[in-house]
């Protein structure tokens, strides 16, 4: 059953993607390019998927109850020295590239090249992830 929730939400979510435009390269880097000129259409993809979701994680949290696919709720700081890193790089790569995760599988139909590339190297960004982050939080050698 959980398998198919996240099948069923993955290809919403998917498709929610592609009819906003957020699978188009152009249209997202347009959107980033804040000092160029500035394309405010992705603002309001943005608004109408923060809103209903800090509405729902206000009404989850209110009743106590942790969401029904959650494995585990963090009880670490809210922003550490990893998430303030992996943001940066998050948003680097996805101004140059114009694709984040979810927009880069929902346009491996249609990207061509470019997409498979892009795709490739995220999975290689998220094998060498745990190994560098071990490394960065080993003590140093004397």
């Amino acid at each position: 059953m959980r398998i198919l929730f996240a099948l069923i939400s993955g290809a919403l979510f998917g498709i929610g993607l592609c009819v906003s435009g957020m699978t188009n390269t152009l249209k997202v880097q347009g959107w980033l390019d804040i000092f160029g000129v500035w394309d405010a259409t992705l603002a309001f993809v943005m608004g109408g998927a923060i809103v209903p979701m800090a509405v729902a994680w206000r009404l989850v949290k209110a009743k106590s109850q942790q969401p029904a696919v959650a494995q585990s709720s963090g009880t670490g700081p809210l922003f550490d020295r990893q998430f303030v890193l992996g943001s940066v790089l998050f948003g680097a790569g996805w101004g140059v590239a114009g694709l984040c995760p979810g927009p880069a599988l929902a346009s491996l139909s249609f990207g061509g090249l470019g997409g498979v590339v892009f795709l490739l190297a995220m999975a290689a960004g998220m094998i060498a992830a745990p190994r560098i982050r071990t490394r960065l939080a080993a003590p140093a050698p004397i």
